[in-house]
């Protein structure tokens, strides 16, 4: 008999996966282990290996589709076995999706999880809907909070995703049509003002064009942005740096660097200056817990770098980046910087970030107000490094400058804290012997 392979839990509080390419078609023979399928996740992109050695009999989901945790994903033939496909389990049964998310297979679940997603990773809390409701409601954690910020009854809304999937949509336009009553919106959050439910754009066709799919990491990024914006209250502050005792510092840095095959950039220096920064003005490392109402002040720093790759915009992390040395952290940032563009980055390394700085280099234009990496208070921009005339003690002379802005959610940071914070980072890169008689 076929075997039917279900979508396993790639990570904690995913409930779905989108499938961003094939690797097989039906018919195709395939190896134990071999990777068929890479599923995009709000959390990461990983490649699923065959739990089983035989032929493709049949692909359930197609290229971006989404596909709930415990669905059949894929059937396979296996080698010698019949071409029936196993009988489906009964309704309410692990394998279709209750609370084992396929455990009918668990050992080839697991196995395959493991396999595609490596060592379990920091995730958000689960989020559990206290409204009472007794029948299964499948929906996603931002989807959950969302109705619970406009006091909604998830169970009462009509789906409209796949396999009955509630989207976020689905809730706003419930809550327009008046039916946000059933469920009290508790503490500032109930404050949170949404935009009104509007039908998707459509664009006609207007002359040459090209379309393309919008799914995978863009769609990915485009949700997590979303997100935030309508979340986080940003505020941005701005400030221009003099950097040029920094650029004469890394000047004379680079060789000993180089003499240990590191490539020393700016980066390292203004992350030292951003752990030491946190720790003074604590505020700015920090979560708001929406649903216990809490602040979360966090005692640990892993510092989210923002960076282009291949498949669009990641942020990767260093942790424990206040323990680590200036050339520790120049060969961590290009070590991920590596993995992000061969496409071997793991998910532990995307995930788990305290704080996040955004810099584009030499194309870091004069000003930017960068959108917080949720649920993160702020996120730093670094901006192009240039040569401009400046006074200093009333002679116009040439100096390094550099412009930085940063982005804050105005819920949980207070802009004194935010522009103290900025202070204590401009004067550690202007004089950079301080920064190493701090403890960072």
């Amino acid at each position: 008999m076929a075997f039917e392979f279900h979508l396993p839990d790639i990570g904690e509080g995913v409930i779905e996966g989108e499938i961003v390419e094939w690797k097989v078609s039906e018919g195709d023979r395939v190896d134990l282990d071999q990777p068929i399928v890479e599923v995009q996740t709000d959390k990461a992109t990983v490649e699923i290996p065959s739990p089983r050695a035989g032929r493709i009999a049949k692909i359930r989901f197609r290229e971006g589709e989404v596909c709930p945790v415990g669905d059949v994903l894929v059937v396979i033939e296996e080698d010698g076995a019949a071409s029936e496909p196993a009988a489906a389990p009964e309704a309410g049964s692990p394998a279709a999706g209750g609370n084992g998310h396929g455990a009918g297979h668990a050992p080839e679940l697991a196995q395959a999880a493991t396999r595609a997603a490596g060592p379990a990773a920091p995730a958000m809390p689960e989020v559990i809907d206290a409204t009472g409701a007794t029948r299964r409601v499948l929906a996603t954690p931002a989807t959950r909070r969302l109705a619970r910020q406009l006091g909604v009854d998830i169970a009462q809304v009509p789906p409209t995703g796949r396999n009955g999937r509630v989207t976020s949509d689905d809730v706003r336009a419930f809550a327009e049509r008046g039916g946000a009553a059933s469920v009290p919106a508790a503490g500032p959050s109930a404050a949170l003002q949404r935009a009104p439910a509007q039908p998707p754009a459509r664009i006609e066709p207007a002359g040459a064009e090209e379309r393309i799919p919008f799914r995978g990491v863009r769609r990915a990024i485009a949700q997590n942005m979303t997100r935030s914006k309508f979340t986080a209250t940003h505020f941005t502050y701005v400030e221009e740096v003099d950097m040029t005792e920094l650029v004469e510092l890394r000047t004379r840095a680079k060789q000993r660097a180089a003499e240990r095959g590191i490539k020393l950039t700016y980066l390292p220096f203004i992350i030292k200056a951003v752990c030491a920064g946190l720790k003074k003005w604590p505020a700015l490392n920090a979560s708001l817990d929406e649903e216990r109402q809490e602040i979360v002040r966090k005692h640990y720093y892993h510092i989210g770098i923002a960076a282009q790759g291949p498949q669009g915009l990641v942020v990767t992390v260093i942790r424990d980046a206040d323990k680590r040395s200036i050339f520790e952290l120049a060969k961590e940032i290009q070590r991920l910087a590596d993995a992000v563009q061969s496409g071997t980055i793991k998910r532990e390394e995307l995930v788990g970030s305290t704080f996040t700085i955004s810099s584009l280099g030499a194309l870091g234009g004069l000003l930017a107000t960068p959108i917080i990496n949720y649920p993160e208070a702020g996120i730093l921009g670094v901006h192009k490094l240039a040569q401009r005339a400046m006074v200093v003690d009333g002679q116009i002379v040439p100096r390094w400058m550099m412009n930085l802005s940063i982005s804050l959610d105005h819920r949980i940071v207070d802009g004194w804290d935010g522009a103290m914070f900025v202070a204590e980072v401009k004067s550690l890169l202007e004089d950079p012997t301080m920064m190493f008689m701090e403890l960072v």
